[in-house]
């Protein structure tokens, strides 16, 4: 990763204009993964769902590992990390697949988005960075957003928005424990490591939950394996490409897209109250971007 991405006269270097690209396309590619998740409209159970992503994805990734570093890319002295995240990644995504069965595409990405906030406080708590002022209205305003989309207490609240708010927490585990891993890890041992524990964990309770899946679901299935791989490769290249706060803040354009599908597709659309929410999320997103490149 470069140290900046401008020059002196505050033109981005080709590699920033890179990486942004490579952010823009990684999160067209997952808002493409968790539309065709939506339209199978909870038939089947999310562990199943997961099961067949990674079983997809998995052998893309190998593939790309042993090409890029052969054997010794898989080799890994941080197999219980490894393990760690991979289950943290597992019931997150499965709490995502039960929101987008129940909840509008727009309102459960929105909600997501929250991960940034508990960033900041899961750092604070486990690696004891200072929570200066900036960092603590970033966390007021991403909370403020969750609470006026969520809206608890009220007629429109839905007890599923709390899926989406289970996977910013589980995800933002999974960015603070990132930082233990040994960097001589390579692009593509990480991309093994992040899909290998999640076939194995969602493995296992396959025998008890398996439904066989209908003939035209198979596309849709073979659809979210290809379409989250290519996401996360994308997004994990935009960050090797360029500074975090440079490509970061392009995160949020999966706003749009959730949007734009959830219109497209299932005809929904945000009320005014919930677009206030996902611009208040949105804010502190990027107050911590700013604050991370200061």
């Amino acid at each position: 990763m470069e140290a900046i991405a401008r020059t002196s006269r505050g033109a981005i270097r080709p590699s920033a204009n890179a990486g942004i690209c490579c952010m823009l396309a990684g999160i067209l590619t997952l808002s493409l993964s968790d539309a065709s998740v939506k339209v199978l409209d909870g038939r089947y159970p999310a562990l199943q769902v997961l099961f067949l992503r990674a079983l997809i994805a998995l052998p893309l990734v190998t593939g790309l590992a042993l090409a890029l570093g052969g054997r010794p890319a898989l080799r890994t002295r941080q197999a219980g990390l490894h393990a760690l995240r991979g289950f943290l990644n597992v019931i997150g995504a499965c709490a995502f697949y039960r929101g987008l069965a129940e909840l509008p595409l727009a309102e459960i990405t929105a909600i997501a988005y929250a991960a940034p906030v508990f960033v900041v406080l899961l750092s604070a708590a486990v690696y004891k960075e200072r929570l200066d002022a900036w960092r603590l209205l970033a966390v007021a305003l991403g909370f403020a957003g969750v609470l006026v989309i969520v809206r608890p207490g009220s007629g429109a609240f839905q007890a599923a928005s709390l899926y989406p708010l289970f996977t910013a927490l589980t995800y933002a585990a999974m960015m603070v424990s990132a930082r233990r891993i040994h960097p001589s890890h390579s692009f593509a041992a990480l991309m093994f490591y992040s899909v290998l524990p999640q076939v194995l964990f969602s493995a296992l309770p396959q025998p008890w939950i398996w439904h066989p899946v209908a003939g035209a679901d198979w596309l849709v299935m073979f659809a979210i394996g290809i379409f989250s791989s290519a996401g996360i490769s994308l997004i994990s290249q935009a960050f090797r490409l360029a500074p975090a706060s440079v490509v970061a803040p392009f995160d949020y354009s999966g706003l749009l897209w959730a949007t734009f599908f959830g219109w497209l597709v299932w005809n929904e659309l945000p009320d005014g109250v919930s677009y206030a929410g996902a611009a208040l999320i949105v804010a502190a997103g990027l107050i911590g971007a700013w604050r991370k490149k200061k």
